[in-house]
């Protein structure tokens, strides 16, 4: 009762820091990314019979977390389809991933008091804050790479092949961790088997969706953002060697230690330490699965990269943040067992834990600013959007867009997704760039299309065929693809320009 009472506190520590913020820079209770509203709309649908679509009964694969989105369709059916319910479940995810860490720590450690400090400042972090309130998968995944984590060291397997498995159905990247628990273990054909039909019962009707829906075993989502790597090699793109090999791993790295330090100064130093402490503790069976904290950012630039591990506020790495905080407990630990109960080794002990502390509440601040003009740039931009087309636009109007959350839940119309996170029809289109998404328009046919002019200036420069009608301005933009979007009515729009005929 003790750990959960503290770690709650530090978790609603760390809420009411980012509430305060939010309210005083956005006024309202909002989301910071227009990806949420992805989810919402692919789970209202879910909780209204269409299936796992995104327009009404047009199955697509375009989501890489779907068992995230599968929770909120649970949760929409149940309880209605109100967006803010996603915050509920992302703190209870976070409160549970803080305390599995803790306990993971403890297990590790044997030491109460740095297992509880582990979970405690897990739960403070701005990026499990982040993920509780950003109505995104990040918190889930956390919750079930630490629940695996702490499975396989207490040595049931079939429980850790099952919940990390699961983890990549919330956040792929912990494919990452799931691996590496299999190579930790006895590479037996039987223990080997148990985690193949993990992955063939939980992963294999995911993949065989996205095969029927989108062509290819990856999500939509996934193969309209790979920049490289293997994925990107296998879906035809091509770099040089010396880009996937050396300056994307590099790249990636170097921001890794900086998010890291960001998260709170004195982990990357505590847990580069507890690495080789967790190793002579515990062997290949403990110390390989923690070494995701070192192999994380050279996976993800070599296997799937798109963005860097602290792209919005390291949302492809947030899964490994009470890894991440029980490894930094070890030299505490350490520390713990090797002084008498006085001189300069508690000293140091108590030193550390101060600083971790301190560390935890100065990066809080800063990040609960970023979340709260986050919230404000998608409220003044696409939530104003989307309430502008319910205001303004027929109900069966078609629209085209290049940011599909807030603006397509908010007005319920038919969306062409012209960058292809939902509609893959127009991913071959968008090799040509601009030119092939204009030539997919002009077979889509959209009444109107809200984009970013900087995004597609070919479009903006022609007014007799998309004619501006409303435009949104960030006056300082920390979220948005660009800081102004624009209403496009175009030339085959009913109401408009005079409807001109549209080809099929």
């Amino acid at each position: 009762m003790k750990r959960l009472l503290l770690i709650a506190a530090a978790l609603a520590l760390g809420l009411g820091t980012f509430l305060l913020r939010e309210h005083q820079l956005a006024g309202v209770a909002g989301f910071p990314l227009d990806d949420s509203w992805i989810h919402f709309q692919f789970a209202r649908n879910l909780a209204e019979g269409y299936g796992f679509s995104y327009n009404p009964g047009v199955p697509v694969a375009g989501s890489t977390a779907p068992l995230w989105t599968l929770l909120l369709g649970a949760l929409f059916a149940g309880a209605g389809s109100h967006p803010l319910l996603a915050k509920a479940l992302g703190i209870v995810a976070s409160l549970g991933a803080a305390l599995l860490g803790s306990r993971l720590a403890l297990a590790w450690t044997e030491d109460r008091a740095a297992a509880l400090l582990a979970g405690a400042l897990a739960a403070l972090s701005a990026p499990l804050v982040w993920g509780a309130l950003s109505g995104m998968e990040v918190s889930l995944a956390a919750l079930l790479v630490t629940g695996g984590l702490l499975a396989h060291s207490r040595g049931h397997e079939l429980a850790a092949a099952a919940l990390l498995t699961l983890a990549v159905l919330a956040r792929p990247e912990a494919i990452l961790v799931l691996a590496l628990a299999w190579a930790a273990g006895p590479l037996t054909a039987g223990r080997t088997a148990r985690y193949a039909l993990c992955a063939a019962a939980l992963l294999g009707p995911w993949v065989l969706f996205d095969v029927m829906t989108v062509g290819s075993p990856l999500p939509a989502t996934a193969a309209a953002k790979i920049e490289g790597g293997l994925a990107g090699f296998l879906a035809g793109a091509r770099e040089p060697a010396t880009t996937t090999f050396f300056t994307r791993p590099w790249s990636f790295s170097k921001e890794w230690l900086r998010w890291l330090w960001e998260v709170n100064a004195l982990l990357p130093l505590l847990a580069a330490a507890g690495l080789p402490l967790l190793w002579r503790r515990g062997g290949r069976r403990l110390g390989l699965p923690a070494t995701a904290l070192l192999l994380e950012p050279f996976a993800m630039a070599l296997l799937a990269p798109y963005r860097g591990p602290a792209f919005q506020e390291g949302r492809y790495a947030i899964h490994l943040i009470p890894m991440a905080f029980a490894t930094a407990a070890l030299p505490l630990a350490a520390l713990s067992r090797a002084h008498d109960g006085a001189g300069g080794l508690a000293h140091l002990r108590r030193l550390l834990a101060a600083g971790l502390a301190v560390a935890a509440l100065v990066s809080l601040w800063p990040a609960a600013t970023r979340y709260g003009w986050a919230v404000q740039n998608i409220e003044a931009m696409q939530v104003h959007l989307g309430r502008w087309v319910v205001a303004h636009t027929p109900r069966d109007a078609r629209l085209a867009l290049n940011d599909v959350g807030a603006i397509g839940y908010l007005s319920r119309r038919q969306v062409i997704d012209v960058m292809g996170l939902v509609t893959p029809a127009i991913l071959p289109y968008r090799k040509d760039g601009e030119a092939g998404v204009l030539r997919y328009l002009e077979r889509a046919c959209p009444d109107y299309v809200i984009v970013f002019p900087a995004w597609f200036p070919r479009l903006a420069a022609m007014p007799d065929r998309f004619r501006p009608v409303e435009r949104v301005r960030l006056p300082l933009n920390t979220v948005a693809g660009a800081a102004e979007m624009v209403v496009y009515e175009t030339e085959w729009s009913r109401g408009g320009l005079g409807a001109r005929a549209c080809s099929p």
